[in-house]
C-alpha cells in the first residue's frame, strides 16, 4: 500500500524558512512524480509544485515561484519543498500527493496518492 507522509510543518515569521519533506513507502519512489498541494482556511486546494519521476523537470505555481523550490532524493524516498521569504499568504495545511502512473500533473485529478498534510503557519 503506497503512504505519503509529510513533515516539516510549523509556525515561522514572515521572511522565514521552512523546508517540508514528503517521505512514501509501497512502491518504487522513483518510477512516480511528486506534487504538493496547500488549502488554507475557507479556501480549495491549489497546486503549489510538482517534480517529475527522474527530478528532471520542475514547476511551480505563479505565487511561490522564486521562493520555493521542489527537490527529490529517489536514495532516501523523500520529496522536499524548500519554502523561503515566506508570507502570511502562505499559511496552510500542505499536502504531497502521487499519481498511479508516470505523468506529472498540475490539478488534483491526475493525482491517486495523499498525505494527511502538515500545518505551515506564517506570521506577520
Amino acid at each position: 500500500q503506497v503512504q505519503l507522509v509529510e513533515s516539516g510543518g510549523g509556525l515561522v515569521q514572515a521572511g522565514g524558512s521552512l523546508r517540508l519533506s514528503c517521505a512514501a513507502s509501497g512502491r518504487i519512489f522513483s518510477s512516480y512524480a511528486i506534487g504538493w498541494f496547500r488549502q488554507a482556511p475557507g479556501k480549495e486546494r491549489e497546486f503549489v509544485s510538482v517534480i517529475s519521476w527522474s527530478g528532471g523537470s520542475t514547476y511551480y505555481a505563479d505565487s511561490v515561484k522564486g521562493r520555493f523550490t521542489i527537490s527529490r532524493d529517489n536514495a532516501k524516498n523523500t520529496v522536499y519543498l524548500q519554502m523561503n521569504s515566506l508570507k502570511p499568504e502562505d499559511t496552510a495545511v500542505y499536502y504531497c500527493a502521487s499519481p498511479d502512473n508516470s505523468g506529472t500533473y498540475y490539478t488534483e485529478s491526475g493525482y491517486h496518492y495523499w498525505g494527511q498534510g502538515t500545518q505551515v503557519t506564517v506570521s506577520s
